[in-house]
Parts: C-alpha cells; sequence; structure tokens
C-alpha cells in the first residue's frame, strides 16, 4: 500500500491561481488485533507497521517483544488489519484487562477505563550512566532532518529516531506523533537505549510511551506540557524541548547534559 498519492489543487497567490498536484500522505485505518480479539484502531501510515505491532504492545503494556509469536499483515477493504498472535502468559494478562475495559478507546491513550490508568505514573528507566553534550544534542536535531523522506516529499509527518553517539540508528515517520514514536520502538527492539528525537510536541503519552521502552533522554522540536514535565521527572528521563540546531531548553534532570569531554554511554 502507496504511502503517500498525487491529489489535484488550485494554488492562489499575487491574485492568481493555478491547477497543479501535490504529494499527500495515506492515512488509513489499522486494526491490532490480538489472538483473534480486536484491542484498538488507530489511523496511522500504512508503512513499517511489523515495527508499529511490537511498538504499540510495548508501549501499552500488552507484551514485551519476546512475548509476541507471529505479527501478520492483512489488507482488507476497509484497511489493515494487524494479527498479533501472543505467548499463553501474555494473552491472559491481556483477557483479563480486556475483561476489565469500561469505555472506547482512542489516540494516544488506547484501551484505559480510568483517571488513574490515564495519569498512571511510569515504571522509572534503568538507571543509565548516558550523557551528552550540547553539541550533540543539537546535531541530533539537526540529523534528524535528513531521515524524514515522508515529511520532506508531503510535509504532513511526524518522525521519532533513535540516536547514539554514532548518530541516529534509526528512523520512523507516521502521520501521526504516537504512531511514529510506537514504529521506532518495536524497530529499534533489542538495541541500546540512548535518546530518541521527536519531531513534535511531547506530551503526557508520549512521555509515557518513552519510559516504557526506558529511553533516558527525549528531544523534542516543541514545547512540552506541563503534565509531561512532571511526568518525564517522575520517571527520571532528561527532557530536552525546543531543540534546534543552534540551542535547547532542558526541563528534567539536566545531569545528563555534559561537558564536551565528559560525554559518554557507559
Amino acid at each position: 500500500m502507496n504511502t503517500h498519492r498525487p491529489l489535484p489543487r488550485l494554488v492562489f497567490g499575487q491574485s492568481r491561481a493555478s491547477g497543479s498536484l501535490r504529494e499527500l500522505p495515506e492515512e488509513v485505518a489499522v486494526a491490532l488485533t490480538y489472538n483473534g480479539s480486536t484491542r484498538a484502531v488507530m489511523m496511522a501510515s500504512p508503512a513499517d507497521l511489523i515495527d508499529f505491532a511490537y511498538g504499540f504492545s510495548i508501549t501499552e503494556g500488552i507484551a514485551a517483544p519476546e512475548e509476541i509469536e507471529s505479527v501478520e499483515v492483512a489488507e482488507t477493504p476497509l484497511g489493515i488489519d494487524l494479527q498479533i498472535w501472543l505467548a499463553p502468559e501474555a494473552e491472559a494478562r491481556e483477557t483479563t484487562r480486556r475483561r476489565n475495559m469500561a469505555g472506547p478507546v482512542g489516540c494516544g491513550l488506547c484501551g484505559i477505563d480510568s483517571l488513574e490508568q490515564a495519569l498512571r505514573r511510569p515504571q522509572p528507566i534503568s538507571e543509565q550512566q548516558f550523557t551528552m553534550t550540547p553539541q550533540q544534542i543539537m546535531s541530533a536535531m539537526a540529523e534528524l532532518v535528513a531521515h524524514q523522506p515522508l515529511h520532506d516529499l508531503t510535509r504532513a509527518a511526524h518522525a521519532a529516531a533513535l540516536w547514539s553517539p554514532e548518530g541516529i540508528l534509526a528512523a520512523r515517520e507516521d502521520v501521526g506523533r504516537h504512531n511514529a514514536l510506537d514504529k521506532l520502538i518495536g524497530a529499534v527492539r533489542g538495541l541500546p537505549r540512548s535518546a530518541v528525537v521527536l519531531t513534535c510536541r511531547t506530551s503526557i503519552d508520549m512521555v509515557q510511551k518513552a519510559a516504557a521502552a526506558d529511553f533516558p533522554v527525549i528531544i523534542a522540536a516543541s514545547a512540552p506540557t506541563a503534565a509531561a514535565v512532571r511526568m518525564a521527572d517522575q520517571a527520571g528521563i532528561t527532557l530536552v524541548a525546543l531543540a534546534r540546531p543552534d540551542g535547547f531548553e532542558v526541563f528534567t534532570h539536566p545531569h545528563r547534559i555534559a561537558p564536551q569531554e565528559a560525554a559518554h554511554v557507559a
């Protein structure tokens, strides 16, 4: 399935109108089905869907990567069904959780049924002796520009990337910022955790996902919400925002921002 397509448009400017084509991203309904039962339906870009299945399962607390036995991508007339098959223990947990669910699901906070779950305190990240220099943070944001082909084509996609001292190791794009992060988390399972770089604002649910994936640093292009700052502080995550190639702001745990000669990954 194509991730984008050209559509006709009228362009207005200087009191004139002209017709041309504009590349726009596709957005399709993607169902996440576990052992035959649909858990959520998300609107997403139809790319990197195996990564999406793994990342969503991890960040929603449904299953660890080793508890996922297989993932099948099934195209239907109405969208895509990600058929995810869980090991018995994970299936039992998910069955119990579904039995207790009372309400519908939506983007960002999926499958919750209480205010307590929406504002759940994340599991603190594992203690990691990871630091970055200011120059590395600015370079990470500058480097992300080269990893956004769908955005370059359409100007309508978010990106999430894994940065290490060697540079950006992986990046994923999607029309939804939550989906882009889930896809990245699914793609980098098994790799050492360092910094996640985002093109979007950081909200509370993005921090929850980053904490579930054990990222010690979030670097985002836009400002965070106040709730996201509080949650990042609770989770032990260094939250960097308003990041540009020439500067940034740090809201939590600044001890990971080290002088040039001290930055390292233990």
